[in-house]
């Protein structure tokens, strides 16, 4: 019998063959979604799986095809083409410190993934726009931008 994969959001931990976690297929929804928008807002309660299918749709987007072995999405999807993808959490803030903390270690940790160094380090806006701009002009791809947890910081400062 398989584990349920209870606080886990971590796509590629759920796909380990080794970890025998219960996952429930849900690549066909992501495909559409893919496929017939531009832009996506998720809006679902919380603890309903949106920490995990952000996960999931980074790993479609960077291409990890072995993850998706026996998926839905597996023979649907071209899995050479690999998009820059922009990913941004605020699931560990609180106050308004914590909030710029966040975003600056967010802006840090996508500047090393896609190999890229913003311009003005710290004018928040400048450098999410270079992170967009240079990420597109390096991998010669969109870019996808997955914003986690939008609303905790605004919860939490009310």
């Amino acid at each position: 019998m398989k584990k349920l994969p209870i606080g886990i959001q971590t796509f590629k931990k759920i796909r380990d063959k080794q970890e025998n976690y219960l996952y429930v297929d849900k690549t066909d929804i992501a495909l559409q979604l893919i496929e017939n928008n531009s832009y996506i807002f998720l809006s679902r309660p919380r603890r309903f799986g949106k920490s995990l299918f952000m996960d999931t749709l980074h790993n479609i987007f960077e291409g990890n095809k072995e993850l998706f072995e026996d998926l839905a999405i597996y023979d649907k999807w071209d899995w050479e083409t690999q998009y820059p993808v922009i990913k941004i959490s605020f699931g560990n803030v609180g106050s308004v410190e914590e909030l710029m903390g966040s975003l600056t270690k967010a802006l840090d940790d996508n500047q090393k993934r896609l190999d890229i160094v913003c311009e003005k380090d710290y004018d928040y806006a400048i450098c999410f726009s270079d992170l967009i701009s240079k990420s597109y002009e390096k991998y010669t791809q969109k870019v996808v931008i997955l914003i986690d947890e939008y609303d905790k910081p605004i919860l939490d400062n009310m």
